[in-house]
């Protein structure tokens, strides 16, 4: 059956009795989606992520080339069978645009159940859209068949639509909650980009439909209008390949960009009918042109800057990995050495190699202190690189907290009368405590060992009670700390000014180990100070 109301189609597409915006929307859009799904899938053929957006550009140019011959042709069934197509694939971009935004959420594929789950949510439209349920009629006089769509099945269409734009809302601000800066960005173009298109594309499409079907609108132009937010969402992809890299694209993506927009402008020629307008146009597209060769010049500098900078981070970790192995190794070894020295300074100590002068024990005295301080030194750094390398271990037991500490602080007490320092001790009884005794004894053991080595006169007080939760603190009439050594502390070699002239051996790992370690356990580690000379104290709090 012939529409003899409407001339015969030139080359199967051009009528003159057709609006202009029609092809003006169709064409350069659908350039642009092909060009740019076609690239990216070319490309990246191995990445689903990048065979899913080419889907969508498929799906997308089915649309236009069907409603382009909807509108255009004047043959019946030609039209009806292009017509029967539309609401499966309206439901085929609403779940590809899902299914593509968990794939650049999760850098992998969906799980069976899901598969299901939008085979479910399509099965409708494939089931009756080829059937006289959803289309009964043909409008012989308008040449289409509006008015004869079944309504529950048009009603579906944009409830995929809705359903699309919501889920992949939900998804955005889901990871965008979880994700860092950098991801963060990455999800805020990309999510924007697609939602603008899923929101101009059925928005339009079902606003025109209501429009028309009421008489406030003629011919449906408004639905055409959407499609130009395909052009957005491929803007973004654009920003994305060049800012980022997604979709494991380089260049081509980039030159990709500059020929679709060179089309876009390109395309208004078949609509100029004055020659200031073609004038005006043909600026337009050489600015195009000039605009794009230097934009592609732009990136190509960019992209080798950053695979240079790249390959430098590669090789900077792989040194520093091999730097950080032979420090362990090496350090490991020293650690052995200096302790068999050590332990043989602790046997001459004990006498268990017979009776030693008088006049040498200050000498082994002299060799035992360096070689402890030794081994303690080595073994700091090494319990900085395990918790660099997170293989730490814990043992969490229950253990008696107050033991533990009264243990810890009886090996000061020579110390304090050494140094004519008042060590006080206020320690409430049996606290019992879920931890790592090692651990946690390092950490008590480095307190104490600190408030000693920084305080030249005074006092050292410590106090262990359990009120909501467990506090530890230890207070000295030291060298106190500045407002700019504060800052330095519990971090990776931060050694204060003043610190470093009355211990000159400080590594600067101690607390930065003692604030993991109580961090490790649900607790936290901090210091006071009023100034330079004024003492300080610290407290953990488990």
């Amino acid at each position: 059956m012939l529409c003899y109301f409407y001339p015969e189609p030139t080359y199967l597409v051009y009528s003159p009795d057709v609006p202009g915006i029609l092809y003006y929307a169709q064409i350069p859009t659908t350039l642009i989606a092909l060009l740019f799904g076609f690239y990216i899938f070319w490309q990246g053929r191995d990445f689903l992520l990048n065979r899913l957006l080419f889907a969508i550009s498929i799906f997308f140019t089915l649309w236009t080339t069907g409603t382009l011959i909807s509108w255009t042709n004047i043959h019946s069934q030609v039209i009806l069978f292009a017509w029967s197509f539309f609401p499966l694939i309206l439901g085929l971009i609403s779940i590809s645009s899902i299914y593509f935004i968990y794939v650049f959420l999760n850098k992998k594929d969906i799980t069976g159940w899901m598969k299901l789950v939008f085979f479910g949510l399509l099965l409708p439209t494939v089931i009756l859209a080829p059937t006289r349920l959803y289309l009964s009629g043909f409008d012989i006089a308008f040449c289409d068949a509006f008015a004869f769509e079944w309504a529950p099945m048009k009603i579906y269409s944009s409830i995929l639509g809705i359903l699309a734009m919501v889920w992949i809302l939900f998804l955005l601000v889901k990871h965008y909650i979880q994700s860092g800066v950098t991801l963060r960005r990455q999800i805020f173009l990309m999510g924007t980009g697609i939602e603008l298109f899923l929101f101009s594309f059925f928005g339009t499409e079902f606003l025109g439909t209501y429009l028309t079907k009421i008489g406030l609108f003629e011919d449906s132009q408004l639905e055409l209008c959407g499609l130009f937010g395909m052009v957005v969402f491929m803007l973004y992809i654009g920003f994305l390949v060049v800012k980022f890299g997604t979709f494991h694209i380089k260049m081509l993506a980039t030159q990709a960009l500059v020929a679709a927009l060179v089309a876009l402008v390109f395309s208004q020629y078949f609509f100029i009918k004055e020659s200031l307008n073609f004038m005006l146009n043909s600026v337009s597209f050489v600015a195009s042109i000039g605009f794009g060769y230097f934009l592609v010049r732009s990136v190509q500098r960019e992209i080798q800057q950053r695979e240079k900078i790249q390959r430098l981070v590669v090789d900077l970790e792989a040194a520093n990995k091999g730097q950080q192995n032979l420090i362990h190794f090496i350090t490991h070894q020293v650690k052995g050495f200096l302790t068999k020295s050590r332990n043989i300074f602790a046997g001459l100590k004990e006498g268990d190699f017979g009776p030693v002068a008088e006049e040498t024990k200050p000498i082994i005295e002299e060799g035992f202190a360096s070689g402890t301080k030794a081994v303690d030194t080595v073994q700091n750094i090494l319990k900085a690189a395990d918790i660099h390398k997170g293989t730490l271990a814990y043992e969490k037991k229950e253990l008696n907290l107050s033991s533990l500490i009264k243990e810890e602080a009886s090996k000061f007490e020579k110390t304090a009368q050494q140094k004519g320092i008042d060590f006080s001790l206020n320690i409430q009884e049996d606290i019992l405590f879920k931890g790592d005794r090692e651990q946690l004894g390092h950490v008590f053991r480095n307190l104490i060992d600190n408030a000693f080595k920084y305080t030249l006169e005074g006092s050292v007080s410590l106090t262990l009670q359990k009120e909501e939760n467990i506090i530890f603190s230890i207070q000295d009439t030291g060298v106190g700390i500045t407002p700019s050594d504060m800052k330095r502390l519990f971090t990776e070699g931060g050694k204060g000014e003043n610190s470093t002239k009355v211990n000159v051996d400080s590594t600067g790992y101690g607390l930065f180990i003692v604030k993991d370690i109580v961090e490790k356990h649900g607790g936290k580690v901090s210091a006071e100070s009023k100034g330079p000379g004024e003492g300080s104290t610290f407290t953990v709090e488990l």
